[in-house]
């Protein structure tokens, strides 16, 4: 067999040679056994991307910020001077620094991309026969895989049959069209954008159908020649981050301001210029929150790894702030919000009504012929015509199957399609008989921009099967079927108004219809069923509400979190289910149909969008619309689709949502988010976490801050007095580096608070420090600045020794962080709940315990131990020392009390 290598020359082959050149079936596929062997000699289909930078140089590039710039120019002037021992220090806390920061983000970085990877892509295959869907992984060459709207191509493939199949391969040539495809033979030298008769790995299909050969997998395809030469990245850029990185640029040109005027003016009073240059540094370190940057990954991180134990996967890291922020939410998969397990309850056939018992997919039940508006005996006599007619057209027409494991009956495919399958087996039709009795020759798949599917079946005579909507159907059909099979007129008020009938009990319905054609027709095109067919009947299912979902609805209605339904359905059973949902605006259940949106003008549109909760029969492009619509009035829109139309609407949202069980790749690929469960619960329970994730960074924020406030102004003051600095740089370093990350990281762990779901969504635009958090920043810093400068100022002058002084001014300062940590905690929030003997809620207790302890024993060792004294200009404290430092906890608690009333550490937004 020839190397993967040469795959560049099939196209030039005919199909026939391509099949002999793998030693494969276009009737049977590969044989288990040459399915084994290739895994052997391809491995699996999977790219090698090139390696990314390397650990030294990632670990290398966490020095690049213009803090830790200023730091290593300051040990450096430190070696410079003599100072040795200072410089060893300033270098390794930011080695220390750059060392946390590595870490964090490799896990962060690996987290997002296992979770990727956990998304299995899978296709269609023929193997020995039977058609299987397999993971794209485990293709090879010679595997026969066939292609259908929404697919993402899984390898490079020589196609060789075809129908109306498009391809967008701009990923890989460029060519924003998509590409329509064929089955001939191509000359040797056209040129890969050119030929028609390839499908290759990573290219979408936007229409049509195909069959193909795998020709090359993994890095012999074309795409994996050029992912040969590319980085695998995974991006940790969002746009708090970019807030983050953009404070700390502003505030750095500030501090450095302040400290060249610092230093300028001591200097001018006299001091000594290395007295000065200390203070200098020391103010510059101070005032910038060190560990701030790494607190963030390890939130972001956290947010993530908790969305996916609830069932959504992450695949752009912006979305976890943006879920923080949804104002609206619009599904527009009905099975989101139901079961997605329909079953037939009504049928309409040659002018009579018919009710179907039983429930799920269990063919166990009965089709009863309506009277008087009650079910009659069932029949004795055999099925009525029009009746059998419009079963075997929901069972032919149909690529699905039912699965029965034990006493469980599951769907194999579309869960539409199973309910047609289960309505014919409790009349006693085998869709294994009926596939026997009248075999497919060929097929038009379902596409939303037609609303219907057809088939055509070999038989005498010949007869194409068409399902579909009511509205796709019914002008296309000249007669109908009576009850004793014959032709009869179309009355179609009397099908408009059983259609009506039953969308008002909540049924989702289908019609039927049928075309007899000559034996000479081998294939079915859409001119073939533009008209003349015979209308054979309705099918209404019903699919009921999840209750999980019905109350995720009412969560985020209560959260003021708009739901707006978009559904094809008809628009009298869209109404029926949103109002079994809830789902509704303040106006109630408004309902539009995108009829009546096509003929708005922008503005009519705007204000329908924002009054409407249902929209009906929405064409795939005015989805698009309605998310553009309702950015327009400032709402921030999260969007669920699964189809190939879909893809611009999920990009254009603020959040798209994608299907991970029954979505398309191409939708899958253009979101934001993937639901590994259909459900949209799990579209709010990611919104709870979203929510989550922002304000324990808000936590953080107010948790760090007053610490560098407090410093800075402790050391600013005392440079400008003229005074002993009460905090030296390096303690400086230690207090903002070691002490904060390891007290703030457990507050990145706090669970979803309660109430969360009650307060509205976040401004996305309000600034990274709101007013109210401003002046919380400010409170707390004034009592941090009091208490340093105070303590050293009253020890100094007790003891005399200004580093036991500097010493218990750093310790009393991290006792009232303990407090002040405590308060702004979950653990704060249910003490106070207790103490008001209310029932507390206290969660994740132990990771914020272990943080203060570890933080406690780090004071102990950073006072206790001589080789700290030696590094950090510390001194050990005695018992009688150490109770003194503990009496700051007792002031911290009135202050932080007021702390939480200008802000409210359980806020969500302002």
């Amino acid at each position: 067999m020839q190397s993967q290598v040469q795959s560049s020359l099939y196209h030039q082959l005919s199909e026939q040679e391509v099949i002999e050149h793998f030693g494969s079936s276009l009737e049977e596929g590969l044989s288990a056994e040459a399915v084994a062997s290739r895994y052997g000699q391809y491995g699996l289909n999977e790219l090698q991307f090139k390696p990314g930078k390397p650990a030294w140089l990632r670990f290398i590039l966490q020095f690049h910020q213009p803090l830790l710039y200023i730091l290593l120019v300051a040990g450096a002037i430190k070696a410079l001077l003599g100072s040795w021992t200072n410089a060893a220090v300033i270098w390794g806390v930011t080695v220390i620094n750059a060392i946390i920061g590595y870490v964090q983000e490799s896990k962060a970085e690996g987290a997002i991309a296992a979770l990727a990877k956990a998304v299995i892509t899978e296709t269609t295959v023929l193997r020995e026969g039977q058609t299987l869907r397999i993971p794209s992984q485990d293709l090879v060459p010679g595997d026969i895989v066939f292609l259908a709207s929404g697919d993402k191509v899984p390898a490079d493939l020589r196609l060789f049959k075809v129908r109306n199949l498009q391809v967008d391969e701009s990923a890989l040539t460029g060519e924003s069209v998509p590409v329509n495809k064929s089955s001939q033979p191509l000359p040797a030298d056209t040129p890969l954008a050119e030929r028609s008769n390839m499908a290759y790995a990573g290219s979408f299909v936007t229409f049509g159908q195909g069959q193909g050969i795998v020709v090359a997998t993994g890095n012999a395809t074309e795409m994996g020649q050029i992912s040969q030469s590319m980085e695998r990245q995974v991006s940790l850029t969002t746009p708090l981050t970019r807030k983050f990185a953009k404070f700390s640029r502003i505030l750095l040109y500030v501090v450095l301001t302040l400290a060249a005027l610092t230093f300028a003016i001591g200097l001018g009073q006299g001091e000594s210029w290395l007295y000065m240059f200390e203070a200098a540094v020391a103010l510059a370190v101070s005032a910038i929150p060190e560990g701030l940057p790494a607190v963030v990954t390890i939130t972001l991180a956290i947010g993530v790894n908790r969305m996916a134990k609830r069932h959504a996967i992450i695949r752009k890291l912006p979305a976890v702030e943006a879920l923080g922020s949804a104002t609206v939410i619009c599904s527009d998969k009905t099975g989101t919000l139901t079961e997605n397990q329909m079953t037939v309850q009504a049928i309409y056939a040659g002018g009579l009504s018919y009710t179907v018992s039983g429930s799920g997919y269990s063919p166990k039940g009965d089709i009863s012929l309506m009277i008087d508006g009650k079910p009659s005996s069932p029949f004795e006599d055999g099925l009525p015509p029009a009746l059998e007619e419009c079963l075997v057209a929901g069972l032919l027409c149909n690529d699905s199957q039912l699965k029965q494991t034990r006493d469980d009956w599951s769907v194999l495919g579309d869960p539409t399609e199973g309910a047609l399958i289960t309505a014919a087996a409790k009349a006693g039709l085998s869709q294994s008989g009926q596939v026997a009795s009248k075999p497919r020759l060929d097929a038009i798949p379902f596409e939303s921009e037609y609303q219907y599917m057809a088939t055509l079946h070999d038989g005498v005579p010949r007869v194409i099967y068409v399902k579909g909507s009511v509205e796709a159907l019914i002008g296309r059909c000249s007669h109908a079927m009576d009850q004793t099979g014959q032709l009869t007129a179309l009355d179609t008020a009397r099908i408009e108004q059983v259609v009506e009938t039953m969308a008002e009990h909540g049924l989702r319905v289908l019609a039927f219809a049928k075309k007899e054609v000559g034996s000479h027709q081998h294939s079915v095109d859409h001119d073939d069923i533009a008209t003349g067919l015979v209308f054979l009947g309705l099918q209404g299912m019903i699919d009921p509400p999840r209750p999980e979902a019905i109350t995720a609805v009412h969560d985020c209605q209560t959260a003021g979190i708009q739901v707006k339904m978009i559904t094809g359905d008809h628009i009298t059973t869209a109404r029926a289910i949103a109002r079994r949902m809830g789902i509704q605006s303040t106006a109630g259940v408004v309902a539009f149909e995108g009829q009546q949106l096509a003929q708005m003008d922008d503005r009519q549109l705007a204000q329908a969008v924002e009054d409407g909760a249902v929209f009906a029969r929405v064409a795939p492009a005015q989805k698009l619309q309605l998310v553009e619509a309702l950015q327009s009035k400032g709402e921030i829109v999260a969007m669920t689709g699964d189809g190939v139309n879909d893809a611009p609407a999920l990009k254009q949202a603020d959040i798209g949502i994608a299907m991970g069980k029954g979505g398309t790749e191409v939708a899958r690929e253009s979101a934001d988010m993937l639901l590994t469960d259909d459900n949209f619960a799990s579209i709010k329970a990611a919104i709870e976490e979203g929510r989550t994730v922002y304000l324990n960074l808000r936590k953080a924020i107010a948790f760090l801050l007053p610490v560098n406030g407090g410093e800075s102004m402790t050391i600013l003051i005392s440079a400008m007095l003229a005074r002993e600095l009460p905090i030296l740089s390096l303690q400086v370093l230690w207090l903002n580096m070691i002490n904060s990350i390891t007290m703030t990281v457990p507050l990145a762990f706090e669970a979803t608070p309660h109430g969360i779901m009650q307060q509205p969504p976040r401004n996305p635009n309000e600034p990274l420090l709101t007013r109210k958090l401003l002046y919380r920043v400010l409170v707390v810093s004034l009592f941090n600045w009091v208490l340093i400068f105070g303590m050293f100022e009253w020890i100094q002058s007790v003891t005399g020794n200004i580093a036991v002084a500097r010493t218990m001014a750093i310790q009393s300062l991290v006792a009232a962080r303990i407090i002040y940590l405590i308060s702004i905690s979950q653990l704060g929030t249910s003490l106070i709940a207790y103490l008001r003997r209310q029932a507390p809620s206290i969660t994740n207790v132990p990771v914020l315990i272990v943080g203060i302890v570890a933080a406690v024993i780090l004071q102990i060792i950073f006072s206790q131990w001589q080789v700290m004294n030696t590094l950090f200009a510390t001194a050990p404290l005695t018992w009688n020392q150490w109770l003194i430092c503990l009496v700051p906890m007792v002031f911290m608690i009135p202050w932080s009390i007021l702390a939480n009333v200008i802000d409210p550490p359980q806020a969500h937004g302002k």
